[in-house]
């Protein structure tokens, strides 16, 4: 085979295939065409040495809002794609039925990385959120609209992953689990997965679990107290672990409140790995705390997260998620989409969503993408 693009001699880290070693992996036709030793180039094969890289599956932010223009939180996905080492932005409720159509005309389809989304079983998805107007969507059933989000999320299944609900006082105030035994119902009529965000009680953090079925992902899984997943003496509550059992999926969606490290290091100690990293990266987080992708890896890294489940957090997990499976890895016939790292050592700054700051030895760094077959950024 003719390949467009090989990168040669990285050190290639696919937990898909269980792979970390140095190999190539060439590109040709937007897929990946090879995966291995010494890959032949031909006469119109561009060839990129990475020799003291990392290269791993095109990284899976499945916690974004980038409905630009659109949302009052939402981000530019190219910019922070290119920066960032995101390949695939997964847009987790921005729009509902009532926009959707807009997101996906204006946004999506115009867009050079990958965006997928969740449709958020209000209405107008998530419009109220901003540095002076903050209104919970989920507040007002009036806003609920499962009809619609069933038409909606039936016509767009290429890129409708799942269903998004927001449920905590801020997001749904005195209405408790009512919105996510609506989003439940849009879900199971649809037969997708479901996403639920967490802030402060109510509901509680295992009312909400309580709920969730095989698949489901919890987001903001490693939040703060109110509604911490450990208990006052730092022991993961044993609903998480019932969970987990039955298939529910937890994410970290850092965003602007909603990562702590206290937990964190009470979850990782406890043997409770995040299924997922995400940043939650819009207009009030891209700033600080949160940043980007690669900045919410970093801090899983330095809290004693490996490179290889860090990875894996970013990737197939992601994949497994959205039910995807030609994402998040570098399989010969896969998507075309790779992403190239460098962990540098030092002494580098973390924060938190409650202002603690973390001195890690360690920063993830994004040096280069590969989007759909072909060399992105840098230029």
């Amino acid at each position: 085979m003719q390949h467009d693009l090989i990168l040669k001699g990285a050190r290639v880290i696919d937990p898909s295939q269980n792979h970390d070693g140095i190999c190539d992996v060439a590109f040709a036709d937007g897929r990946v065409s090879g995966f291995g030793r010494d890959l032949p180039a031909g006469p119109g094969t561009q060839v990129r040495d990475m020799e003291g890289a990392i290269v791993t599956p095109g990284l899976i932010d499945l916690h974004t809002h980038v409905y630009w223009g659109g949302t009052s939180l939402g981000i530019d996905a190219d910019d922070f794609c290119r920066t960032s080492g995101v390949t695939t932005s997964v847009d987790t409720g921005s729009a509902g039925p009532g926009n959707f159509a807009g997101f996906r005309s204006h946004v999506i389809e115009r867009s050079q990385a990958r965006i997928l989304a969740y449709l958020h079983v209000s209405f107008a998805g998530i419009f109220g959120f901003s540095k002076t107007i903050m209104v919970g969507e989920s507040e007002d059933p009036r806003l609920m609209a499962p009809r619609e989000a069933v038409e909606v999320a039936d016509a767009n299944r290429d890129v409708i992953v799942g269903i998004k609900v927001r449920v905590g006082r801020h997001a749904s105030g005195d209405q408790g689990t009512a919105p996510l035994d609506i989003a439940l119902q849009v879900a199971e009529e649809t037969g997708l997965p479901l996403m639920a965000h967490i802030d402060e009680p109510p509901p509680s953090y295992e009312q909400v679990l309580a709920m969730l079925r095989p698949g489901d992902v919890l987001t903001h899984a490693f939040r703060p107290f109110p509604n911490s997943p450990i208990t006052a003496q730092g022991a993961v509550k044993p609903a998480l672990r019932e969970a987990r059992a039955r298939g529910v999926l937890f994410d970290i969606g850092h965003g602007k409140g909603s990562f702590a490290f206290k937990t964190a290091r009470a979850m990782l100690a406890g043997g409770f790995l995040p299924d997922t990293i995400s940043s939650d990266v819009h207009q009030l987080c891209i700033e600080g705390p949160a940043f980007d992708q690669v900045t919410t890896m970093s801090k899983m890294l330095c809290l004693g997260m490996s490179l290889t489940e860090v990875v894996a957090a970013s990737t197939v997990n992601a994949a497994v998620a959205l039910k995807r499976m030609e994402y998040g890895t570098l399989k010969v016939g896969a998507l075309g989409d790779a992403t190239v790292l460098a962990v540098r050592d030092g002494a580098f700054d973390y924060v938190d969503t409650r202002g603690e700051h973390m001195t890690g030895d360690r920063r993830i760094t994004a040096e280069g993408v590969v989007l759909k077959g072909r060399w992105w950024h840098p230029a």
